[in-house]
């Protein structure tokens, strides 16, 4: 599966460099946004239960799956600026212009939350689990468990951890999925990451999160979009997690009083597409099924 994976990828030049993604179907754009450390590849089994729904859209975020590296990467090559940057570009260069549905998760929801707040007219619904719903005022809002590793992200060990280790791969990324990965599942999240520069964007990420006020430009984009999300009338789709990981707690309490949202649990920690993808894929289905 891995491999065929990667051979239906197609490349699309994005402000000058190549994006890879997964398309299949046809009519309305299904755009499908991963996180960090994953790609495309996240949601293989959630796509499979959607072909025939429109046309699904999958990209690798760049620096990240089969997308291109960005040259000299240092501490500012990955931020959320950025990829912000190459998502806007990527939509527009593949055509997402109206009527789409976004299914997003962990970074990919930052991105979609704020893609959507900055195209309001064209985005039709939006189905999102394991994000980021609203700034954290704190670290006692993020998970416990991961807050003291998140936090050593964010120092000057950071590096070390996963520049030298590829920690967020080995650890976070393995240790985030109920089921045990196949060896070959996870030689494909490898895959784009063998060196120490190419993992810049999976330590960049932890250092975007929004909390406790920094990164500024960060807080203030997750504060713009939490503050639409929470008064528009969009169709809505929140898949929770059982037990979950990152938006448990503060977060979900505050995603849940989101109108016309409709709500499904799953099980799984953070990566829920490997534990539950044929489940999400089939809600997510049964949503747009419903949907006017």
């Amino acid at each position: 599966m891995t491999n065929d994976w990667a051979a239906q990828k197609r490349k699309v030049k994005v402000n000058g460099r190549q994006m890879a993604y997964v398309e299949r179907g046809e009519g309305r754009p299904i755009v499908l946004l991963h996180g960090n450390p994953t790609s495309s590849f996240l949601w293989r089994d959630v796509m499979a239960e959607c072909d025939g729904l429109g046309r699904l859209i999958a990209p690798d975020l760049i620096g990240m799956g089969d997308s291109d590296k960005l040259p000299d990467p240092g501490p500012d090559t990955y931020i959320f600026q950025t990829h912000r940057s190459f998502v806007e570009g990527f939509l527009d260069a593949v055509g997402v212009t109206e009527d789409a549905i976004l299914v997003i998760h962990d970074w990919g929801s930052a991105l979609g939350f704020d893609w959507a707040n900055r195209h309001r007219d064209a985005v039709a619904g939006i189905a999102y689990m394991e994000g980021i719903v609203k700034p954290l005022a704190d670290w006692t809002e993020f998970n416990p468990q991961a807050a003291p590793l998140f936090q050593g992200f964010r120092s000057d060990k950071g590096e070390e951890l996963i520049l030298d280790r590829n920690l967020f791969v080995e650890k976070v990324l393995v240790g985030s999925i109920l089921r045990d990965l196949t060896e070959a599942e996870k030689d494909e999240y490898r895959r784009p990451f063998p060196n120490r520069e190419d993992r810049w964007p999976t330590l960049t990420w932890p250092r975007q999160i929004p909390v406790a006020g920094e990164p500024a430009d960060v807080v203030g984009i997750v504060s713009d979009y939490s503050a639409w999300m929470a008064e528009n009338d969009l169709p809505k789709l929140f898949v929770n997690a059982e037990p979950g990981a990152i938006l448990i707690g503060a977060p979900r309490d505050f995603c849940r009083s989101w109108q016309n949202q409709k709500e499904v649990t799953v099980k799984g920690s953070h990566f829920i597409q490997e534990d539950s993808g044929t489940e999400i894929g089939k809600a997510i289905a049964n949503w747009l099924g419903a949907m006017p």
